[in-house]
């Protein structure tokens, strides 16, 4: 399930991150690719350990808890890894797959935070591979899409301007990409079904449905 979060971040977080990025230090993005990915990551990134992309991180992390379309749509048990990068003119990130372990944690869904106005540079879409067709995204600063961490992606190229983003990886509570999608489809009709007519016996069942396929599924 690929789905997108307006606004995930507020203005004035944007402000703050946009203002911690301009006194961070970047270093070469193909730092933390794996051997693959080496060959294709052309961007730059904020050096780990900093206390610049310790409150950066942070920032993000307390975005991504409090939202309930991230919790509900991803269930995470640990958002694990997280990084800023930046993409100047000529610079890109070619076509791979994510890594399917970062350290102890497994990555079952990627997400990239759009940071910049999406005007302020040319190129740089972000383009998701399915079945039998592409999805590309270019979102207003501050929006956000989710995707599995199984699907072949790219960034083309920037052509002019800056492109910033903050890319993440969580390991979720459920494995199976489509047992959360379920989940999500089932939490979302039962949210609607109680704001509609109240309390009534349906949202009852459902409610027991939701939280019986997560006792099956949970880890």
């Amino acid at each position: 399930m690929i789905f997108t979060i307006p606004n995930l971040l507020s203005v004035e977080e944007l402000e703050t991150i946009m203002t911690t990025l301009a006194d961070s230090e970047f270093v070469a993005g193909k730092l933390t690719a794996g051997r693959q990915a080496k060959l294709v990551k052309n961007n730059q990134q904020v050096k780990s350990g900093t206390l610049e992309s310790q409150k950066l991180k942070q920032i993000v992390q307390d975005a991504l808890k409090k939202n309930t379309l991230f919790q509900a749509g991803i269930r995470p048990k640990k958002i694990h890894s997280l990084l800023f990068s930046r993409y100047d003119a000529g610079m890109s990130y070619g076509r791979h797959s994510d890594n399917a372990l970062m350290g102890e944690w497994r990555s079952d869904v990627s997400w990239t935070i759009f940071l910049n106005d999406p005007l302020s540079y040319k190129g740089g879409e972000l383009a998701i591979e399915g079945a039998d067709d592409e999805k590309y995204y270019k979102l207003a600063a501050g929006s956000a899409v989710f995707y599995p961490s199984s699907t072949l992606h790219r960034v083309d190229p920037v052509t002019e301007g800056t492109r910033f983003v903050a890319v993440g990886w969580v390991q979720s509570r459920i494995r199976d990409p489509g047992d959360r999608e379920l989940l999500f489809d089932l939490d979302t009709a039962k949210r609607g079904i109680f704001a509609k007519y109240g309390k009534i016996p349906e949202v009852d069942l459902l409610g027991k449905s939701l939280s019986n396929l997560l006792r099956k599924w949970a880890e």
